[in-house]
């Protein structure tokens, strides 16, 4: 599947809004959105008028599937999916997101973004309850246990990611054991648990979806 191999930057100031795309740089004073860098293209001042209903809705479609790294056709199967469960669609769609093995690989601090959290699930670096799982989009469950294997331990960007735990910690329902470089999934998320997206209005994406 095709993907995005541009600037991660540049996604960022078209949004105009951090995206979390490069770990520790996206904290720092080099990142475009601190530096104030305007969007990318031509007179990008021009496009600052007034938005419709309609791309209000794709933008924050558009900022929450590059959060997540994820193709539209991928993001929209999860909508769909998310669709066809009970319950209210936004937070479902959540809800499925969190479970993805990737991410829950960046949350456990294993990995610095989500893109190298990608990185590691695939390159088979993970195992889930003992096996390795080589599919980014591979959903965890309640009590599975995800771990580094035992000969990537001493991989210099597990360990450098690693650190940003003593600071930050893990989410909630999630459990971390840094020096076994083991995690658990505790529970699933509730929409208000994920509280590093609390201003992502996930009703607009649904209503995006719906038209």
């Amino acid at each position: 599947m095709a993907r995005y191999t541009g600037p991660v930057c540049r996604l960022c100031r078209a949004e105009g809004k951090k995206l979390m795309l490069k770990g520790e740089r996206c904290k720092s004073d080099k990142c475009a959105i601190n530096r104030k860098r305007p969007a990318p293209g031509k007179d990008p001042k021009g496009r600052l008028g007034k938005r419709s209903d309609y791309g209000l809705q794709l933008r924050e479609k558009q900022r929450l599937r590059r959060i997540y790294g994820m193709q539209e056709r991928q993001f929209r199967l999860f909508f769909e999916r998310a669709l066809r469960m009970a319950g209210i669609t936004g937070e479902n769609l959540f809800v499925l997101l969190e479970r993805r093995l990737d991410n829950a690989v960046y949350r456990l601090r294993f990995a610095a973004s989500r893109s190298q959290a990608r990185q590691l699930v695939l390159h088979g670096h993970v195992r889930v309850n003992g096996k390795r799982v080589s599919i980014p989009s591979y959903l965890v469950k309640p009590e599975d246990i995800i771990e580094i294997k035992e000969g990537s331990k001493n991989l210099v960007v597990i360990k450098e990611a690693l650190k940003e735990n003593s600071r930050a910690g893990v989410m909630p329902w999630l459990e971390l054991d840094p020096d076994g470089m083991k995690g658990k999934f505790l529970a699933v998320p509730r929409r208000s648990d994920i509280t590093d997206l609390a201003d992502v209005k996930e009703q607009m994406i649904v209503e995006y979806y719906s038209k």
